[in-house]
């Protein structure tokens, strides 16, 4: 449990943002509530009895004033192609960690490339996409490496029962779509591949009772970033649920609405990962319920992990790298079901 450190939140009052402020008080800490709307966060900071500090991306002092005294900072706003870069400066500045839970890919190729060599410079700890995309996929696929140091190809299936996408993805995705030009990406010969080709339409055979579901080829998200970044895989794959994708491309599919006490909708999930090399696969999965709300659980213990001392490296690095990925997994336990079949590697394992 947390010991009432202060943990910053930028973009506390969104979807995410109010997820992963209830996480941080179930743990034990005690949020800094900031963002960009003064008007929702002082709402926000009525309900709660918590300290609001309103910042903006483009203002430096404000958002040193917003980290002053926090121990780390979880940043939920998106786009991040406009507010990550800023956020780590900040915490730069401060000397505090930096977590976000970014599923944009350019953004999070965006703080590897521009923030890897000062971060360890400094000797600091940032550790972008530590969320329900890229963040749960990695941990997934390192599981599931176990003794592996390299692979030919990694696939990753979403199997979402349905999405319905909340302001913030949608804003994010017309910001990935501009950069990209209307291209789709796919990460293939050790490398991001912008291409025009049509998304096909395959069917992935999920374990157990899922069974076959028809997915969306190279829908492909954060994974392509966080799982190269330390794993020696030239071939990074990603799936939709078919369905989902439907959903999400629709302009007229609502935001998630509360379905339970803890806000979290009637959105329920699969993740498939699958590693082959040499002839010989293994595989991990993890079920649980509502996309955005687990990606609370996922941010907070990552935060808790680096205030307690239990990371693997320093300076931006993925869930994976940065963590004891069956650990991390495990103590995710009360948030999703986790299984590993690990063929040439003892008994498969259960969690």
């Amino acid at each position: 449990m947390g010991s009432g450190q202060a943990v910053a939140v930028f973009g506390a009052y969104g979807h995410t943002g109010r997820f992963v402020v209830a996480e941080l008080r179930d743990r034990g800490y005690v949020p800094v509530l900031s963002g960009r709307d003064a008007g929702r966060l002082a709402a926000l900071a009525s309900a709660t009895g918590l300290d609001a500090r309103p910042a903006t991306a483009a203002d430096a002092a404000a958002l040193d004033s917003a980290l002053a005294g926090a121990a780390a900072v979880i940043n939920c706003a998106g786009p991040f192609a406009t507010t990550a870069a800023p956020v780590i400066e900040a915490a730069l500045r401060a000397g505090i960690p930096y977590v976000d839970v970014a599923a944009e890919i350019e953004a999070n190729a965006d703080t590897f490339a521009h923030f890897a060599d000062r971060a360890r410079a400094a000797d600091a700890v940032v550790v972008p996409a530590m969320a329900f995309f890229g963040g749960l996929g990695d941990l997934l696929a390192t599981a599931a490496m176990g003794d592996w140091t390299a692979a030919d190809e990694a696939h990753i299936a979403y199997g979402l029962s349905d999405w319905h996408p909340t302001a913030g993805t949608r804003a994010a995705g017309r910001v990935s779509g501009a950069r990209r030009g209307g291209r789709h990406v796919r990460y293939a010969n050790g490398r991001l591949e912008y291409h025009d080709d049509e998304l096909p339409v395959l069917e992935w055979h999920f374990p157990g009772q899922a069974g076959p579901r028809p997915v969306i080829g190279d829908f492909t998200m954060a994974d392509v970033v966080t799982l190269p970044s330390h794993l020696g895989i030239p071939d990074v794959r990603t799936y939709m649920a078919a369905a989902a994708a439907k959903d999400l491309s629709s302009p007229d599919t609502p935001a998630p609405a509360a379905a339970d006490a803890r806000g979290r909708s009637a959105q329920t999930f699969l993740v498939d990962v699958v590693v082959r090399a040499g002839g010989t696969e293994r595989r991990a999965t993890a079920a649980g319920r509502d996309i955005y709300a687990v990606t609370a659980p996922l941010a907070v213990e990552a935060v808790h992990r680096i205030l307690t001392g239990r990371t693997r490296t320093t300076g931006v690095g993925s869930a994976g790298a940065m963590f004891d990925a069956r650990g991390f997994l495990a103590a995710l336990a009360a948030h999703l079901t986790v299984e590993l079949h690990l063929p040439g590697a003892g008994r498969p394992a259960v969690r």
